[in-house]
């Protein structure tokens, strides 16, 4: 069978959260991971700009043979998943398929929240698309979404910040602005791939009744699912246990960043985009 691994991509690390869950999810397929780090951050970039990168990279792993493509990245999935679908794909290749993180964390946040009372902590990006707000609305009209941007969560990760004692300031900071928003919140989403590696400082100030969510086991068994649901495409995706990562950036330093994200030893290649 001709090599076809399901393609992941992030705007940097973030993304490697998500797929270490597939691979224990799924660890049979072929998996090639592209980090744009050259361009990161995205979440403050305009709605044009997210899109055009996060298309120059999606053509990538279309070139590379993916046949699936994994958007691990809030801020793309919210402001450049639809537009690749409904306006880029037909014209690439109809049969090939892009799909997020946001919608598999949206089919399951219903059924977590009591109060009807849910919380977003995401870039500043996923926030002002109001992609969670929207897309809740739409499978659980009587759930109000109250939502937190938290701009220095994702520099605290990648600059390897995120253990030490300066970073409980931030994650306190907007933890306490989500909050005071409605006081009846009781389910929380780390609406960023990055967050997870600050989860231990969230719990930390977050009231123990409030539930914790992170999208990367969300995310690995939604995909689960849509293969068993869509046998064409499974099909296409090659299966011999292969991990594959690429970067924009030096090698040098996404290898060690990425070691911490994937929980083991990452060694990557470089590519340019588009």
């Amino acid at each position: 069978m001709q090599y076809s691994p399901i393609g992941v991509f992030d705007s940097g690390y973030g993304g490697l959260s998500v797929l270490t869950e597939i691979v224990n999810t799924l660890p049979e397929y072929d998996y090639v991971y592209l980090g744009d780090n050259a361009r990161t951050p995205y979440g403050t970039r305009s709605f044009d700009v997210v899109y055009q990168f996060t298309l120059e990279s999606v053509k990538k792993l279309f070139s590379m043979g993916c046949e699936l493509v994994i958007l691990a990245c809030n801020t793309a999935s919210a402001k450049a998943l639809r537009s690749i679908q409904q306006r880029d794909l037909p014209g690439i290749d109809p049969c090939r398929r892009v799909l997020g993180v946001i919608r598999p964390s949206i089919e399951v946040i219903g059924h977590y929240t009591q109060t009807n009372k849910i919380g977003i902590l995401g870039t500043p990006g996923t926030v002002i698309s109001n992609s969670y707000p929207l897309e809740i609305k739409k499978l659980f009209p009587d759930v109000d979404v109250f939502q937190q941007a938290c701009p220095m969560w994702v520099p605290l990760v990648e600059n390897n910040e995120h253990l030490n004692p300066g970073a409980d300031y931030f994650v306190k900071l907007y933890i306490d602005a989500l909050l005071q928003q409605n006081e009846q919140i009781d389910t929380v989403i780390l609406g960023c791939t990055h967050y997870p590696l600050l989860a231990t400082k969230i719990r930390q100030y977050l009231p123990e009744k409030i539930q914790m969510i992170s999208q990367g086991p969300i995310v690995a068994e939604s995909l689960k699912d849509y293969l068993y649901r869509h046998p064409e495409m499974d099909v296409r995706c090659s299966k011999n246990g292969t991990r594959n990562f690429y970067t924009t950036d030096s090698t040098e330093i996404f290898d060690r960043q990425a070691s911490i994200f994937f929980g083991s030893e990452v060694r990557s290649q470089h590519l340019t985009l588009p």
